[in-house]
């Protein structure tokens, strides 16, 4: 059986952190979970799955440098690293753990930046620049969005033909910004008329990256994923992270 998307980010962290003998150490890596306020300040709108208290950033440092993950299942953890890696990854928890600590170890060793989420006014920022940035690369395409970031979907769908795919019912079947929000149900429907994908990083603490990975380009977006792409060379937009 081919490992898992989630097992070969896995086996690139334990390869990274075995080179640089951080197993060896006592490093322990410390996720707490941010407030609204703490993670994005004020985004202008109500609207963000934070808000709504529907998900949190687990938030871990390292060395001084912190890296975050979104997940739906939260709590503070506190260990060292060979306990990370050797955590079996079967829940949202658990591998925003991994996540979020692949994020600071991978910034600590100066490998990759932009690991803590935007803040206030930047959310709507991004999502200009990134409407911008698909437009001058790619020119007229049909737009797949995978999560509900409500800032990047009005952005694309005044620019797009823009489809959106999420897990939550309360977002299931709604309209925003006259694009209709589609379920697990019409997955297959969104990706086979899509040319780009655009798909958050939560992709990879709740473990369907792999679904979205095929020969179409793929941009992932946020703080998430920010280690991982570094690691296994994925594209990936967040222009106001610091």
């Amino acid at each position: 059986m081919q490992p898992g998307t989630l097992e070969l980010v896995r086996r690139k962290a334990l390869a990274l952190w075995e080179e640089h003998d951080l197993l060896r150490e006592p490093i322990t890596v410390t996720a707490r979970t941010l407030t609204v306020h703490e993670a994005i300040g004020d985004p202008e709108g109500e609207d963000f799955p934070l808000q709504k208290g529907k998900e949190r950033l687990m938030e871990a440092e390292f060395r001084g440098a912190k890296g975050q993950a979104f997940t739906d299942r939260f709590g503070d953890f506190s260990r060292t690293l060979a306990d990370v890696a050797a955590m079996p990854l079967e829940n949202n928890f658990r591998r925003a753990v991994f996540v979020a600590s692949v994020n600071a170890t991978v910034r600590g060793l100066g490998l990759c930046d932009r690991t803590i989420h935007c803040r206030d006014k930047e959310p709507n920022e991004c999502a200009a620049k990134f409407s911008h940035y698909i437009s001058e690369r790619f020119g007229d395409v049909r737009i797949t969005q995978v999560g509900f970031q409500p800032k990047i979907i009005q952005a694309l769908s005044e620019r797009f033909a823009l489809k959106v795919l999420d897990l939550d019912p309360d977002n299931i079947g709604t309209v925003q910004y006259d694009t209709e929000i589609l379920g697990p149900d019409r997955k297959d429907e969104a990706l086979a008329r899509a040319d780009l994908l655009v798909v958050t990083g939560s992709t990879l603490a709740n473990d369907t990256v792999g679904a979205f990975l095929d020969d179409r380009p793929i941009i992932f977006y946020g703080t998430t994923i920010a280690g991982a792409a570094e690691l296994m060379g994925w594209e990936r937009f967040c222009a106001k992270a610091l």
